[in-house]
């Protein structure tokens, strides 16, 4: 091998492999910086959480990332660092995810003392749809969608489930399927209670209930988008004034090629520092 080939091995190795890390640096601390101006005109703290496909290192297989335990503990640091009468800028974009870490992080929003906003610039499904619950205002970009947040067991809706049982004899069905069946019952009505408690003082316990029931029950399918307007008809409190600048900061979540953080603040401590 002579040394040009040799040279253009180590220039191919360093593309491949340094520029997209140099990239992945590069938008991460503009992603800080521009989360930071965020924070200081609308003196709030900004968490930011978004889901993007991703792909396994080595072998390029696409995976979708989700709401997971791993987000809730970062949520509920960042909030835990908020001081209580400092309002929040919920950022998602999001297809949802766990019911445990969806709900931790909901009931965590409504526990704080100051004003808490979510902003949805394109979608915030299912466990999305329960975080944007827990907020005091909802911003939606004019065309960003919700969605259910029926709950899934054992990769079916538990709403499916229980029709699905009471359609037959008992002696006809399974016993895995009358567990499943079981399962469901439960998750529908645990949901349903958590949705209520999200949404009391925000509006009357006759709606809230309403509304619970009709976002738990299967009554569109798990990925039915909720537009503005609807939600505005079914008595979500959204607003459209969301500002230009969190719909610019997503340009800076790319389909990234390797794993990032799904959540983003500025990890300084906003209890030790007053926003000016």
């Amino acid at each position: 091998m002579n040394g040009q080939s040799f040279d253009l091995i180590w220039i191919l190795f360093f593309l491949l492999f340094f520029v997209p890390f140099i990239q992945q640096r590069w938008l991460a601390r503009t992603r800080k910086k521009f989360i930071r101006e965020i924070e200081i005109n609308r003196s709030s703290r900004v968490i930011v959480l978004v889901h993007r496909q991703e792909f396994l290192s080595m072998f390029g297989l696409p995976f979708f990332k989700y709401i997971n335990i791993e987000d809730a503990e970062q949520i509920l640091r960042a909030i835990r660092k908020t001081d209580p009468k400092t309002s929040i800028d919920l950022i998602i974009h999001t297809p949802g995810g766990l019911v445990l870490a969806s709900t931790q992080i909901a009931m965590a929003l409504k526990r704080h003392p100051g004003p808490v906003r979510v902003l949805i610039p394109h979608f915030a499904m299912s466990g999305g749809t329960l975080l944007a619950l827990a907020a005091d205002e909802i911003l939606m970009s004019q065309n960003a969608v919700m969605g259910p947040v029926d709950p899934q067991v054992d990769q079916y809706p538990a709403a499916s489930l229980l029709r699905a049982v009471k359609r037959k004899p008992l002696s006809e069905v399974d016993d895995k399927t009358l567990i499943l069946a079981d399962q469901a019952e439960k998750a529908i009505a645990q949901l349903e209670q958590t949705v209520v408690s999200l949404l009391d003082k925000k509006m009357d316990s006759s709606l809230a209930l309403s509304l619970a029931q009709k976002l738990t029950s299967g009554t569109w399918t798990h990925d039915y988008p909720i537009s503005f307007e609807e939600a505005k008809k079914l008595g979500f409190l959204v607003s459209q004034e969301i500002p230009d600048e969190v719909i610019d900061l997503m340009e800076l979540y790319p389909q990234p090629t390797r794993r990032q953080s799904s959540v983003d603040y500025d990890h300084e401590d906003r209890k030790k520092e007053k926003f000016k």
